[in-house]
């Protein structure tokens, strides 16, 4: 039997066997590495400990030091493309590190010395295929990747997208994942994908999605995906799930009710809670792209009414515009404060200066002196508030609709919920537009704004890191790094904190950084985490 797996003590990532030094070795010349993928961390754990007790040296990181590379349950090419991916450089003069396979490894330990290197144990690729190039190894953690933005298989993953999200619509939430994961692999390949050989070893690759690619590098098309498109249910139920405030659940039941159209909940307000009037009220202008610019004047807007609200407190942009998307359907903004308890209760009192921020010029747009108007934005010269003849254009602020919620951290009701517990605001902005804007909602007195969705989020400094991670995305890299943390390190992570339930401790982090550290994986940044 194996030991019992041993947690890594809070703060030290790479728990006691990292920070232990190997005994004196009795084979000068030889350092092993165990890679942990696939051998599992329980098992590389006892195999160090033991090699070590028979004398070997079994070194804890993957350096140049390393002569022996171990591997279990790998292939050559898997193999070939870690080393790669790590890029661990020999000196030079210096032969590079063997890759083998851990039979090499056991065998060794047999006989209480290493045993020569045979060809059977060798991990190595003999001869290039024929063909179109294959893609690189693949991780099967989106977490474990880098995906960018801009990628080489866009028209395969929106294939796949649509499918997901039609699985979605149907209530099938195994599919719509299988086809979202299938999607996250095409989305990280180095190169585009010219055969359906190229598909051979990657995960999350099925019967399905591997028939809808193949359908697609065939013919261009593929039949499935362009029937679900052309169905009146998807229309509809992407049409409704578009307006603030409805669900699938929601969209679901009005499609069932004989609902199509945008025209026909207008007829039936009663149907309509006060948010989702409010979303199709502003429909046109909610389901029309923000832009960078936009983003930066909400950006000025927020920033100014949280430090009225609470000197000292920052604004921080997450979402997918972190993740460097130049265009996006909403925006969000984490705020804290360095002080620990000073950010509770911010937001009503940010949202107060907001609503007067159309007469405060230093919370408004650049060139604003104090006591003029934000109309200088249309008009495009500076208005006194209260001249003669002066009418405001936003006399009822640049709030038009707020749904705010008070944290709920630590509340026994709130375990077992899905999302987390900070306190927010949902809101919509009313942006004012420069001359010349295109403004896309119509009809109005004056058109010089249009309706923004704005997501605030508060978070305790001490959760900040957590809630940056979290609240920046995508959606489907989150899942699979809190995934990847609970059934592979036993550890429970959310947006609020990393928790280790066996010692029934938090980790202490200062940093997304400490975050992926903790957790033994590589660093993404934001803009290589679009999932």
């Amino acid at each position: 039997m194996l030991p019992k797996r041993r947690r890594m003590r809070v703060g030290s990532p790479g728990g006691a066997t990292a920070s232990s030094a190997p005994p004196s070795t009795r084979f000068p010349g030889i350092a092993i590495y165990l890679v942990e993928r696939r051998m599992g961390r329980s098992r590389r754990a006892f195999l160090t400990r033991l090699a070590r007790s028979k004398g070997f040296c079994v070194l804890d990181a993957c350096s140049s030091e390393v002569t022996h590379i171990v591997m279990e349950q790998t292939s050559a090419e898997e193999a070939v493309c870690w080393q790669e991916r790590r890029a661990v450089a020999a000196p030079l003069g210096c032969t590079p590190a063997a890759l083998l396979d851990v039979s090499w490894f056991t065998e060794s330990l047999e006989a209480g010395q290493p045993v020569p290197v045979e060809c059977r144990h060798r991990l190595e690729v003999a001869e290039p295929r024929q063909g179109p190039p294959s893609p690189a190894w693949m991780p099967a953690y989106a977490c474990q990747r880098p995906t960018p933005l801009i990628h080489h298989n866009i028209s395969l993953t929106e294939a796949l997208e649509t499918l997901a999200e039609a699985a979605g619509f149907e209530g099938s939430e195994g599919r719509c994942l299988t086809f979202h994961r299938a999607a996250s692999v095409l989305r990280a390949l180095p190169r585009p994908v010219i055969a359906l050989s190229q598909l051979r070893g990657l995960p999350h690759f099925g019967e399905h999605s591997s028939r809808v690619v193949q359908e697609l590098l065939e013919h261009g098309v593929c039949e499935e995906v362009e029937r679900v498109r052309r169905s009146e249910r998807y229309q509809t139920m992407k049409l409704f799930t578009q307006i603030f405030g409805v669900g699938v659940r929601t969209a679901d039941r009005w499609y069932q009710e004989g609902l199509r159209t945008l025209d026909d909940l207008r007829e039936q307000p009663q149907r309509l809670t006060q948010q989702q009037k409010v979303g199709l009220q502003h429909h046109r202008d909610l389901s029309s792209p923000v832009l960078r610019p936009d983003v930066e004047a909400l950006r000025q807007l927020v920033e100014a009414a949280v430090e009225q609200a609470l000197p000292g407190a920052t604004v921080t942009l997450t979402g997918g515009f972190r993740r460097g998307k130049l265009q996006g359907h909403d925006v969000d903004f984490l705020i804290t404060h360095p002080e620990e308890g000073q950010e509770a209760g911010l937001l009503p009192r940010a949202m107060r200066c907001l609503q007067d921020q159309v007469r405060a010029s230093p919370l408004s747009f650049p060139r604003v002196t104090a006591g003029w108007c934000c109309c200088h934005l249309v008009s495009g010269s500076p208005v006194p508030c209260g001249s003669p003849g002066h009418t405001c254009l936003f006399p009822q602020g640049l709030v038009l609709y707020d749904q705010y919620q008070q944290s709920h951290y630590g509340d026994p009701a709130w375990q077992s919920h899905t999302m987390d517990a900070f306190e927010r605001s949902f809101c919509i902005f009313r942006l004012p537009q420069p001359p010349g804007a295109s403004v896309r909602e119509a009809p109005r007195p004056c058109p010089a704004w249009k309706a923004v969705r704005v997501d605030l989020v508060v978070a305790p400094v001490s959760q900040f890191p957590f809630a940056l991670l979290g609240w920046t995305g995508s959606k489907l890299f989150q899942r699979e790094l809190r995934r990847f943390s609970r059934k592979e390190k036993g550890l429970w992570l959310n947006s609020h904190g990393l928790f280790d339930p066996e010692q029934k401790t938090f980790f202490q982090v200062a940093s997304e950084e400490d975050i992926f550290r903790h957790l033994g994986l590589e660093y993404l940044p934001p803009e290589q985490r679009n999932a």
